[in-house]
């Protein structure tokens, strides 16, 4: 049993013959991945926000007309009610265009390199600074789930 018993289960295992090079640079392009994954989770808030200031926009030309504006409402219910983020695009085309493009090929390139440096293995950069910070042992500093020490 020995280290094994003890250290991270094998999916978070170097294989043998894998660099410390190999094994830092996967690493740090899953960290860049980890950031694209929060640049998609903020296109989807821009995405929500969006649209729900669009439709509180239904509200604000009906309060203006109420209030006896109408060429406020007017412009408001013609010019910014249902028009385009960007060129052409309301937000769910970006965040569609994103999906499909540069967020898919991230994840592809990352998935590949993971498969033919380390047999698909994540967060190997991660599985191994534990061991190293860890205090074996010690209550809270388990090498994984259900192990004791």
């Amino acid at each position: 049993m020995g280290q094994h018993a003890d250290g991270p289960d094998e999916a978070h295992r170097r294989p043998a013959g894998v660099s410390d090079e190999t094994v830092a640079a996967l690493g740090k392009l899953s960290e860049a991945l980890e950031c694209v994954e929060r640049v998609r989770g903020h296109l989807y808030s821009l995405h929500q926000l969006v649209g729900h200031a669009d439709l509180m926009l239904d509200d604000a030309v009906r309060m203006f007309r109420s209030a006896g504006h109408p060429d406020i409402a007017e412009r408001i219910a013609t010019e910014l009610l249902g028009r385009n983020v960007i060129a052409g695009r309301w937000t769910f085309q970006i965040v569609e265009d994103f999906d499909d493009g540069y967020y898919a090929l991230f994840r592809d390139v990352d998935r590949q390199a993971r498969d033919q440096l380390v047999g698909g293995r994540r967060h190997l950069y991660e599985a191994e600074m534990k061991e190293r910070r860890r205090s074996r042992g010690r209550p809270g500093h388990e090498a994984r789930p259900g192990s004791a020490g």
